[in-house]
């Protein structure tokens, strides 16, 4: 496949894990079309034409002619949905971005890794905020994302597609702590937002950081924070 196709990803502002694919889009330097999906009212045109039976975001068309919104993708075109199959489809149509070590063990690592991330950060993260889980559900995701981390750096070293697994929840989790959206009642968020501050989770706060110093990984953040 050539990576001169015209890639279209529809998206929602609102959800992280189209996020994911922006960020390996942006770090891959690639040229790519948004067609943004309101969640909350979804137009009929993207179920019918589009994603049927389905219309989940976020969805990559890679092939066929620009796409806007109420037009259907060609035959021709391959449809992706599934933010970590997306990254992986990436990674391979762009390899000189690097999203994916090239070394056997550490492209293993990253598997690893964002595999144990969608285990566990995704339920602290919408169990705390949105469905009242206590905050114990929450400190234990961390606790676990943090024991992933090595002492410095990304996920596995170098940036890769690991780390555009977790930063679109993370920055959304702190996000939350810091505003208080969702069904927190404020106590608990006072709480929660003393102990994730505090020293126990330093090593967590300098991975964010250092990502957020990327200024892809930043400008896309901003654009849908």
């Amino acid at each position: 496949m050539s990576n001169t196709e015209n890639i279209t990803l529809y998206a929602a502002q609102e959800s992280p894990y189209p996020e994911r694919v922006r960020l390996a889009l942006e770090e891959a330097g690639a040229k790519y079309n948004i067609i943004w999906i309101d969640l909350m009212e979804k137009p009929d045109w993207y179920e019918k034409k589009v994603y049927p039976n389905v219309a989940k975001v976020p969805l990559l068309v890679y092939g066929g002619p620009e796409l806007h919104p109420d037009e259907a993708p060609s035959p021709d075109a391959v449809k992706i949905p599934e933010s970590l199959v997306i990254l992986e489809f990436l990674a391979d149509i762009f390899p000189t971005a690097h999203l994916l070590p090239s070394d056997p063990a550490l492209r293993a690592r990253v598997r690893l890794f964002y595999s144990a991330v969608e285990l566990f950060l995704p339920k602290g993260f919408i169990g705390f905020c949105y469905v009242g889980a206590p905050l114990q559900t929450l400190l234990a995701a961390l606790d676990d994302f943090q024991a992933l981390l090595p002492p410095t750096g990304f996920a596995v070293g170098e940036w890769s597609i690991a780390d555009a697994a977790a930063m679109p929840i993370l920055n959304r989790l702190f996000l939350c702590l810091r505003d208080g959206f969702g069904t927190i009642a404020p106590e608990a968020l006072r709480e929660a937002s003393d102990i994730v501050e505090s020293p126990r989770y330093t090593r967590l706060h300098k991975y964010i950081e250092d990502n957020l110093a990327r200024p892809n990984v930043k400008k896309v953040w901003d654009e849908v924070s």
